[in-house]
């Protein structure tokens, strides 16, 4: 399976995840279940912007030009860093103010459909033999790995915060808390994409002129 071929697999995956996702959100009460559907729409955004950059780094190189690649690391890592940013300051208001009910079992449910598939979409780009190399990886392909780990791993800690409110019958406040967790994590990594991404887009120095033995005479 070709790069781009396992990049629209993990396409299909996140817009077949947001409609349910933003559904029991809204009717759960779940803000961290929001989190995750608004997160996969971006996710499914910078796919596209993915897939787009590696149709343009086809043409020819020009040294002055930065690579598709990169800038398409750039704008998911952006969007990423400023979608955990409003989850953290969401969050941080049911906390200070007051959490709705949330109903575990959707959570539960939904969220550990979610973790499921992702982890799946994980293993689909991760097996890419071009991206054995860690440093010549393609970083906006590295970027969207980034992010689908990131997407199960959060899906994970939901479901598990589903299961806890639903069998206390009550620990509402769990699920902002989580969802602030995994924000300030997930941005965490978002940012040290970005500066990863940065110093590569950093032009290179010039060379520092030589001098011969007759000059320092």
């Amino acid at each position: 399976m070709s790069r781009r071929q396992r990049l629209f697999v993990v396409l299909v995956l996140n817009v077949g995840l947001v409609a349910a996702l933003v559904a029991v959100g809204i009717t759960a009460h779940s803000l961290a279940v929001l989190a995750e559907g608004g997160d996969y729409l971006l996710d499914a955004a910078g796919v596209a912007v993915a897939l787009l950059a590696i149709r343009l780094s086809a043409r020819p190189a020009s040294r002055a030009r930065p690579s598709p690649t990169d800038i398409a690391a750039l704008v998911n890592g952006g969007w990423l860093l400023a979608l955990e940013l409003l989850v953290v300051g969401a969050a941080a208001e049911r906390l200070l103010t007051r959490t709705p009910e949330v109903h575990g079992l959707p959570v539960l449910i939904v969220s550990g459909v979610a973790a499921l598939t992702m982890t799946a979409g994980a293993l689909v780009l991760h097996a890419d033999p071009d991206d054995d190399d860690a440093d010549r990886r393609d970083l906006s392909v590295a970027a969207v790995l980034l992010d689908t780990i990131a997407d199960a791993a959060a899906a994970a800690g939901v479901a598990a915060t589903g299961g806890i409110i639903l069998a206390t019958g009550g620990w509402y406040w769990l699920d902002p808390a989580v969802a602030l967790v995994i924000a300030v994590v997930i941005a965490c990594h978002a940012l040290a994409l970005l500066r990863k991404v940065l110093a590569r887009l950093r032009p290179p120095k010039a060379p520092e002129p030589r001098t011969s033995a007759a000059d320092q005479d």
